[in-house]
């Protein structure tokens, strides 16, 4: 792929520094091979899910990054799960469970991608607060493959449960559309 597609990736963590495991994971996507991170949103503090099954769990800290990337939707998936095991992410079968750190390909471009491994936009971004906020931080007129604006999807989500906890260290915060 010669032309760079954005592609917003979503940023979670609760064990191990979680704020501290964001700033590596976004120095990390910027150092990808035909990536460069272009935003990042500010952090957030969401709470947990608590459900039946689920173990109790200290608070999530997420983000959103925007990254230009020339690597396909499946290698640019494949990049982030490395990302995911240098970081000691543990796959232990427990669903929804505390992790060293999370990256979710949100969109990719206006693409939709239907694939075993892959679907985008992701199946639960609209429904996802802690995503739907951070990313209309930093894409405020971002429109979600089949589904319309992503400002819709916001005014339908509460953010009672976000707290806005600081800044990624050493990434400029700015939205897509604001002058470089």
């Amino acid at each position: 792929m010669s032309t760079a597609i954005t592609a917003y990736v979503g940023l979670g963590s609760n064990l191990e520094q979680p704020r501290r495991q964001i700033e590596r994971a976004v120095v990390r996507l910027d150092l990808l091979a035909d990536c460069r991170v272009q935003a990042v949103s500010s952090l957030y503090r969401n709470p947990a899910l608590q459900a039946p099954g689920v173990p109790a769990q200290p608070d999530f800290i997420n983000a959103v990054a925007a990254l230009d990337t020339r690597l396909g939707p499946l290698a640019l998936l494949d990049a982030l799960l490395g990302i995911e095991a240098a970081q000691q992410r543990r796959r232990d079968g427990v669903r929804w469970g505390p992790r060293t750190l999370d990256l979710d390909l949100l969109l990719y471009g206006q693409m939709q991608v239907e694939e075993p491994r892959l679907q985008v936009p992701h199946p639960e971004l609209a429904r996802r607060p802690f995503v739907v906020h951070p990313l209309l931080e930093i894409a405020p007129g971002v429109r979600l493959p089949g589904a319309g604006a992503l400002a819709d999807a916001a005014a339908a989500l509460g953010v009672d449960a976000l707290e806005r906890v600081g800044a990624v260290a050493g990434f400029e915060h700015r939205s897509l559309q604001e002058p470089a």
